[in-house]
């Protein structure tokens, strides 16, 4: 999956009216990844993790718990291309998800949850990226 075909897949997948925490966003591309192959689940999850690590930066995070970083990245990633990279090209942008508690962690269980009914197995989690906050060193070197 490259990464115009991810952002299309979560612009297809999300859900008309509010859903705040993505629950809604994320059984649809839980859905739509379940119906395999297994290649998607893998690419979804690689393009994700790669998009979280990108908004792991001091200037967004400072200040903030790892559980609350992540689940307001993983908010920006929900809301789409556009506020994704607004959000990177100024960070004071992000200051709605982080101080307005928007939480999508939902969207971080897609992959376990689409692995799980096409194989019946645990998704490995074996993405390049990892998804924990503060794990993008070059974006918390001073």
């Amino acid at each position: 999956m490259d990464e115009d075909e991810f952002w299309q897949l979560l612009e297809e997948c999300r859900p008309t009216g509010a859903d705040p925490d993505a629950e809604r966003l994320a059984a649809a591309l839980e859905e739509r990844l379940a119906a395999g192959p297994v290649a998607a689940v893998a690419g979804f999850a690689e393009r994700l993790s790669a998009a979280l690590y990108r908004l792991d930066r001091r200037e967004l995070g400072e200040g903030l718990g790892g559980d609350a970083f992540l689940y307001a990245r993983a908010a920006v990633v929900a809301d789409g291309r556009a506020a994704y990279r607004a959000v990177l090209a100024d960070p004071r942008r992000f200051a709605p998800y982080a101080e307005g508690f928007a939480w999508a962690e939902p969207l971080l269980y897609v992959p376990d949850g689409a692995y799980r009914r096409l194989t019946g197995g645990e998704w490995p989690r074996a993405t390049a990226h990892s998804y924990e906050s503060y794990s993008n060193t070059e974006g918390w070197a001073r």
